[in-house]
């Protein structure tokens, strides 16, 4: 038998939900912490093995040419939720991680929910 995960779900839970004629909560992809990650992480000292350690393993692995015809590793994470059909109390965070040929994390770009690193909570 064959699990559908991720995005590759999304159509077939959506045309469930409407099928059906109720509202379904769905969740893609795996929750992490954007605030715990961001205080951990050390431009150029940080590597694959950390990152995979607090965010577990990612949800993509890719390769980034860069404009002077570098190639970089980079790995995606990403967690949605929401109500189908209805769209309401959806949610979706986006984290993007690039490596240099060493490992060492150079650079990562985050889409979601304003957060603040876990050191900064409170203040």
């Amino acid at each position: 038998m064959r699990t559908i995960t991720g995005w590759k779900a999304l159509p077939a839970i959506a045309v469930l939900a409407v099928a059906a004629g109720c509202s379904t909560t769905v969740k893609v992809g795996q929750d992490f912490s954007f605030g715990e990650f961001v205080s951990r992480a050390k431009h150029g000292e940080t590597t694959k093995a950390q990152v995979q350690e607090w965010l577990g393993s990612p949800m993509g692995q890719g390769i980034v040419l860069e404009t002077d015809g570098q190639k970089n590793d980079q790995w995606t994470y990403y967690h949605g939720s929401g109500r189908i059909p209805s769209g309401t109390d959806t949610q979706f965070k986006l984290l993007q991680v690039k490596f240099n040929s060493e490992g060492r994390m150079i650079s990562y770009t985050w889409s979601g929910e304003p957060a603040k690193p876990a050191a900064d909570k409170g203040n």
